[in-house]
């Protein structure tokens, strides 16, 4: 008791270990659930036609080998900065450790600006009719004050939340039960393939759209501080939350298409509502709009929490300036960090659109997971005496190969994700340059005072 007592206390100015395994198992599944499903079914339909669930389903099966990668390497180094730690440790190149974390930065600040952004549309529209940029930047300021309240209160919000948006689909596939045995809504159609370029290259570009709806073990790794027990509580709640998410986005998928057609469902930005309007069964749309902002809600806050621990996790290890590393003397949360985060997510909603920031979310976390399958398999060389999870050689193989391929052109993704990827990594390296100046600069400073010293003796 007296242990448990110590490990929920902030230590050396750390963070607090108070998640235990069935909240992380909620924030993965909440991470997974948010506006993946609420927002891309129809983009999705777009790629495949009536097959939605296809996609979901390939993903799922492709994000569980990139699982078992991080399931490995988080019980090996229960540390916050998740792969830029990793990539450190793998290859000991200061700069790949940066752009690795900073690529995963800005994967999780781009999908919290997506969920931002597609706040607005058809969901909002059942309340009330604001510019898409107010509701946006109001909406990160409300997400802003959660994060900063603490890991405990963000953490009880995103339980509630995942409830809530986890009800929200439990309706939705209960309007699929009562459609199949009334007999209507058209099931042969969630079984058809209207892809422009052919059923593969559908499925291709179906799948790379579904990854942005996985960032749940990603953002979870980046809590490995703040765990209890994390070499024995990750595993269990990556794949538990792969497997219950799985089920739920096929069924969601498979009841949208057999409900609805599949030209609505792309040309909706609430496609889900599209279900409840065509449902058989009463269920008051204000009241599922609602559920649907709060799933959108609980996406940004996943992914801003994510990103002020990994920005602090980098400060720790000296990557960025250690002024992201502070943490508030009460609350215990790097408000900084969290600063940073949000300051960069608004520059973002006011310049982008949600197709393009989901795109370029998908973009840079799949050339991270492939990093991440390549470095589980190099820090095999490095043993520790503690026991954990340890993947089957494949998987990570397969998962690397599988990510790197997602994310080529072939896909049908558009030029200008890749140039926006490529503008934020600038940007990176930007800061890379300025940090390391700051550095020598501080190196230069020293030398000065001790030689002042020496003279002085």
């Amino acid at each position: 008791m007296a242990e448990a007592t110590v490990d929920a206390r902030v230590v050396d100015g750390g963070l607090r270990r108070v998640i235990g395994r069935k909240v992380l198992l909620l924030f993965v599944v909440g991470d997974i659930l948010g506006a993946g499903i609420y927002a891309l079914v129809g983009q999705v339909a777009g790629e495949v036609g009536g097959a939605v669930w296809l996609p979901f389903l390939v993903a799922f099966v492709l994000a569980a080998l990139t699982a078992t990668a991080y399931a490995e390497l988080v019980g090996k180094y229960p540390q916050a900065a998740g792969a830029a730690l990793y990539a450190h440790k793998a290859f000991g190149v200061p700069f790949v450790t940066f752009i690795v974390g900073f690529a995963v930065l800005m994967s999780g600040i781009t999908s919290a600006s997506t969920a931002a952004r597609a706040f607005g549309g058809e969901y909002l529209a059942e309340f009330v009719s604001l510019p898409t940029l107010v509701g946006a930047l109001g909406f990160l300021a409300l997400v802003t004050l959660v994060n900063l309240a603490g890991i405990s209160e963000s953490i009880k919000v995103n339980v509630v939340l995942t409830l809530i948006e986890a009800f929200g689909l439990v309706v939705i596939m209960a309007i699929g039960v009562v459609a199949l045995l009334a007999g209507d809504g058209d099931p042969a159609r969630a079984l058809e393939f209207h892809p422009a370029g052919g059923a593969f290259m559908g499925v291709l570009g179906g799948t790379a759209l579904a990854f942005y709806a996985l960032l749940g073990f990603e953002d979870s790794v980046n809590l490995a501080e703040e765990a209890r027990e994390p070499r024995r509580d990750f595993p269990m709640a990556l794949f538990g939350g792969l497997a219950v998410t799985v089920v739920i986005y096929t069924a969601v998928a498979f009841t949208a298409t057999m409900l609805v057609d599949a030209r609505t469902l792309e040309a909706s930005t609430g496609p889900l509502l599209e279900v409840v309007d065509a449902a058989g069964l009463s269920f008051p749309p204000k009241l599922f709009a609602l559920i649907a902002l709060l799933a959108v809600g609980n996406t940004a806050l996943i992914n801003m929490i994510m990103a002020s621990r990994l920005v602090y996790g980098m400060a720790r290890q000296g990557v960025v300036p250690r002024v992201f590393g502070m943490v508030h003397p009460t609350r215990a949360t790097p408000w900084v960090a969290i600063l940073f985060t949000v300051g960069v997510a608004a520059v973002l909603v006011s310049t982008g659109d949600v197709g393009g920031l989901a795109d370029t979310t998908v973009l840079l976390l799949l050339v991270v997971f492939a990093l991440v399958n390549v470095c589980v398999l190099v820090l095999r060389r490095e043993r520790v005496e503690h026991d954990h999870f340890r993947a089957p050689t494949w998987m990570p193989v397969l998962g690397a190969a599988s990510c790197l391929f997602l994310a080529l052109p072939v896909t049908g993704r558009d030029g200008e994700v890749y140039l926006r990827a490529a503008m934020l990594l600038g940007i990176g390296k930007g800061v890379w340059v300025l940090n390391r100046l700051l550095a020598r600069r501080r190196r230069g400073t020293g030398r000065q005072v001790e030689a002042g010293a020496d003279q002085g003796t």
